[in-house]
């Protein structure tokens, strides 16, 4: 890993081709194969940090403690920080509770020294870290599945934004695509 002198805030998302980003472990599992989890394991070796929102906490503090591998392995071990109100007690090893404020500390953390710091999913957190403008990457990975019902990318009344493309392909596994994004500023 490389030290930065800040930390840049990537945010990662899977999405389905009709725009749904809620419960992908229903609709993107069959897609997602050794080529995906090597990019993943890649893209947490260069993070110092996992950021997520509660329900976030709530679905991989159940998933990953007890699942065999080298990514499980790193995710369980590496700092991970949760914005909560309720949240007393994380059971999910290296996990800190912070408050709600979501803009101030990540802003703060962001200027700290350090590796990259990552964000899985696009709900709530990952919205009011956009529309806070503290995203400095967002990389969409493109599901070929549409998806009934769910939450999507953008929800209605959220800020509106635009986005600077910086690489686009194939996913890491048959059928993905991969979206590379930086916020276009000013």
């Amino acid at each position: 890993m490389t030290m930065h002198s800040s930390r840049r805030l990537v945010l990662s998302t899977l999405v389905s081709l009709n725009g749904v980003i809620s419960e992908p472990v229903a609709w993107a599992g069959p897609y997602f194969g050794p080529g995906s989890a090597a990019a993943s394991l890649r893209t947490l070796q260069g993070s110092s940090a996992m950021l997520m929102g509660r329900r976030t906490y709530d679905i991989f503090s159940r998933q990953w403690p007890d699942t065999p591998g080298d990514y499980a392995a790193h995710l369980n071990a590496m700092p991970k920080y949760v914005f909560s109100s309720t949240l007393r007690d994380p059971s999910w090893s290296n996990t800190t509770v912070l408050g709600t404020d979501v803009a101030g500390t990540v802003a703060q953390m962001k200027r700290e020294p350090g590796d990259d710091l990552i964000v899985y999913g696009h709900g709530r957190f990952g919205r009011t870290l956009t529309e806070a403008g503290l995203v400095d990457e967002l990389v969409v990975t493109v599901v070929p599945v549409i998806v009934s019902d769910g939450d999507f990318l953008s929800g209605p009344g959220g800020a509106s934004s635009t986005w600077e493309l910086l690489d686009a392909g194939p996913g890491a596994d048959p059928g993905l695509a991969s979206l590379r994004y930086r916020p276009r500023r000013g």
